[in-house]
């Protein structure tokens, strides 16, 4: 929950973005500048296409600063623009057809409710294993093999740490079809790395 003084700063800050205060341009870019280009750097694993892409997203920002509502939140129409500039390299790039199907990543049942291969536990809990650099590593190549959709959905949610609201903002979704597509993120990334983790 945001506190009232961060609403009521955000607004003068937009306030002063619609009167074409450079200044104020130069503060959205401190204050959002880092954590879009963190987020657009993990949606395209790529530093140069990241900070093209952000770029391009503090120009449609700058364009479109007069059409903002106020009853948004900037911070919700920013991660918004920057997801989009970020899909909408993607596909031009068009350099992840090896995608995979995460339906073939998520448990089966069997007709009495159990699991056709049960879960079993793996031999370290999950904060010990980022803290090791090499697994840290092996989870960052295991969700940028999701798909767009469930892997940007991982993103806001695990990783930025937004909430279900905002994230459905965000990807112009309802709220449910966050909840969904989080759950079948995490199960096939679960899965994917299911062969690492058991006990040995």
């Amino acid at each position: 929950m945001l506190s009232t003084d961060h609403t009521r700063s955000e607004a003068a800050l937009v306030a002063a973005l619609q009167a074409g205060d450079g200044n104020a341009f130069e503060t959205l870019l401190r204050v959002y500048g880092p954590r879009l280009l963190r987020l657009a750097r993990r949606i395209l694993g790529n530093e140069d296409d990241a900070r093209d892409v952000l770029q391009d997203a503090m120009v449609a920002v700058y364009r479109s600063i007069g059409t903002f509502e106020s009853t948004a939140m900037l911070s919700t129409w920013l991660h918004r623009i920057v997801v989009n500039a970020c899909l909408m390299r993607l596909r031009a790039q068009r350099r992840r057809p090896e995608e995979l199907d995460v339906d073939e990543y998520l448990p089966r049942f069997q007709e009495d409710g159990h699991q056709v291969e049960p879960s079993v536990a793996w031999s370290e809990n999950a904060q010990s294993v980022l803290e090791r650099e090499e697994l840290r590593d092996l989870v960052r190549a295991n969700i940028a093999r999701l798909p767009d959709a469930y892997r940007i959905v991982l993103h806001l949610r695990d990783i930025e740490e937004m909430s279900t609201e905002e994230t459905a903002a965000i990807l112009g979704i309802t709220k449910n079809a966050v909840k969904i597509r989080l759950h079948r993120a995490r199960q096939a990334l679960r899965t994917l790395l299911d062969a690492h983790m058991r006990p040995r």
